[in-house]
């Protein structure tokens, strides 16, 4: 096994069910035990602020396993967020300026 290790983790569908009731626990499970240090972009097609989705996921945590409050705070250091349709290529765009030189 190789020990490279990724530059940041994207994932789509960062507004919707999955990532409310299981990634968003994992994430924050995953900076308590020190495994997750990298910036963390989700894409939707919401056009919400980065207020709006750090808040949506503190109220995920709060439903589904508890807010750590430390583990929180990084994971907001760490969010950034990009708001787009899948289907058009301004969104792909946005998200390469996210990932900057990652």
């Amino acid at each position: 096994m190789t020990d490279n290790h990724s530059d940041a983790l994207v994932f789509f569908g960062v507004t919707g069910d999955l990532a409310y009731k299981q990634i968003f626990p994992a994430l924050q499970a995953m900076i308590r035990r020190g495994h997750l240090d990298m910036p963390i972009i989700g894409v939707a097609g919401r056009p919400w602020s980065i207020e709006q989705l750090q808040a949506h996921v503190h109220e995920s945590l709060s439903e589904h396993g508890g807010v750590d409050k430390d583990a929180f705070a990084k994971l907001c250091l760490l969010l950034q967020y990009v708001s787009g349709d899948y289907h058009d290529k301004a969104t792909y765009t946005k998200l390469r300026q996210a990932l900057g030189p990652a």
